[in-house]
């Protein structure tokens, strides 16, 4: 993230974290929450709940190695390998 440009800090919402908030040089922002897989659906919503509490319009994306990418309003699943090589 930081090779990418900006400064990359830990979020918190007020009931939970986000992994990952990029601070871009060009002053936009990104956000990333990280998980092994979300092959549950338990852990797919745990994972997805801090995120759908940001309101605002900036890029939300979930990173795991499943291989599927789907949209859950907004939120943009990618393989992490893949995001690793620019996909």
């Amino acid at each position: 993230m930081l090779r990418r440009g900006g400064e990359v800090f830990a979020g918190q919402t007020d009931s939970g974290e986000v992994d990952f908030v990029v601070m871009k040089t060009n002053g936009g922002r990104e956000y990333y929450q990280v998980a092994y897989t979300v092959n549950d659906e338990k852990t797919l919503q745990r994972e997805l709940s801090s995120l759908t509490k940001i309101r605002d319009s900036y890029p939300k994306y979930l990173l795991t190695t499943d291989f599927d990418t789907s949209n859950y309003g907004g939120i943009q699943k990618l393989n992490v390998i893949d995001w690793l090589h620019g996909k």
